[in-house]
């Protein structure tokens, strides 16, 4: 019977190599021979190597290691390797502990504190519920907490910046005003801070122009305060927030119609914070302020003649304007010497940015309704309606400058 049989193979042992020897070749006529002598695998050689079958097995250990793969990025998809949950209460805990956040701790430092104090039951738990309340920022102070807490609940005490026992200082506040708020805060007997301030004016960090008087540079905004906070440190908190705050709005750089110094600079955005209580009128006060500067005109503000006095009074009598102060501008030309409070942004960028205009006057009649004018007889009238509005309306806002 005729039967086809693989080159190499015997019938009934399929698989087997022939034990005959290959059929001989004349000298010289060997596959591949050359002049060299050398020669090529003979495809029909049974010793030569099943290359297809080394392939084979490349692939399917390639389509192995693929799904394996595969296997590994299903796995981590649908949760992955799972890891012990980490430690941690459940509620809002019980009892009350003061705990305060450094200024400048991480989340790491700021849980260790709160397991050191019995808050939160481990470090991991807090930072994973800090990490995925991403919106809230956790500002140094001090915060009312209590023992037992879950982290959860915790990050949502340390969220809450109106918790953190912060010192809000407002635009407009003046430097006793500044003192009086840090006594109170710290608990301190009144004129701590001011006497603090005085016995160690050079550590306050004050620029030179300020010519030792931190007037104008208890930069308006909300410190940290902790159980180790001093007066002189959130004092100086204060000055160096200022210097920052300041030289991003450009005020050592400042170049003006009048060319003025940074100091007088800062000295007029303390007249318009004194003066007007929003960014537009803060301009157009500012405009009415170089104007008068230019032609030589007394500033006449009634918000420094007050600061001579001590008060925050919005009349100001005619025996008032004869007081005998470097800060009378109804006496005196130009600027007064200092800042007569600590003025913000606005009214900082006002003096850098006055308002286009010709003014030379400016009263605000009743709340919301600053008029300016660069007529005389104009400002009278308006002067008129001031004190009318006045008599109707006892202690209303509005003074009538100059």
């Amino acid at each position: 019977m005729d039967q086809d049989w693989a080159p190499g193979l015997t019938p009934g042992h399929l698989g087997a190599p022939a034990l005959e020897p290959p059929p001989q070749r004349p000298p010289g006529t060997e596959p591949g021979a050359g002049p060299g002598g050398g020669s090529a695998p003979d495809p029909d050689d049974p010793r030569r190597p099943d290359r297809t079958g080394l392939a084979c097995g490349l692939t399917l250990l390639l389509l192995a290691l693929m799904a394996g793969s595969l296997l590994l990025t299903a796995q981590a998809l649908l949760g992955g390797t799972r890891h012990p949950a980490a430690a941690d209460f459940s509620g809002g805990g019980s009892g009350s502990v003061q705990v305060s956040v450094p200024q400048g701790a991480s989340l790491t430092r700021i849980g260790q504190i709160l397991v050191q104090n019995k808050v939160v039951a481990s470090v991991q738990a807090f930072t994973d519920a800090a990490a995925k309340a991403a919106g809230q920022r956790i500002q140094p102070g001090t915060y009312p907490l209590r023992h037992r807490m879950s982290a959860v609940a915790a990050v949502g005490v340390l969220g809450n910046p109106s918790l953190a026992n912060g010192l809000t200082v407002p635009e407009g506040w003046r430097a006793t005003q500044v003192y009086a708020a840090v006594d109170q805060r710290l608990k301190l007997p009144a004129g701590t801070a001011q006497h603090t301030a005085e016995q160690h004016l050079s550590e306050l960090g004050l620029p030179d122009y300020a010519g030792g008087n931190p007037e104008g540079l208890f930069y308006p905004s909300t410190y940290s305060v902790t159980g180790e906070s001093t007066p002189l440190a959130l004092l100086q908190q204060m000055v160096k927030q200022a210097a920052h705050e300041y030289d991003s709005d450009g005020l050592g750089q400042a170049v003006t119609e009048r060319n003025l110094t940074p100091y007088q600079i800062l000295v007029l955005a303390s007249l318009l914070q004194g003066e007007a209580d929003n960014p537009d009128d803060m301009a157009k006060v500012s405009r009415v302020i170089y104007n008068r500067l230019a032609k030589n005109l007394p500033l006449q503000l009634d918000s420094t003649v007050n600061y001579a006095l001590g008060r925050t009074t919005l009349h100001t009598s005619t025996t008032d304007t004869r007081l005998d102060s470097p800060f009378n501008t109804y006496r005196n030309p130009g600027l007064p010497p200092t800042p007569i409070d600590n003025p913000g942004h606005d009214a900082l960028q006002a003096a850098l940015n006055p308002a286009p205009g010709d003014w030379l006057y400016f009263v605000t009649v009743r709340p919301g309704d600053t008029r300016f004018t660069d007529s005389e007889q104009q400002q009278r009238k308006n002067v008129e309606e001031f004190n009318a509005y006045q008599s109707q309306h006892p202690g209303a806002s509005g003074s009538p400058s100059p």
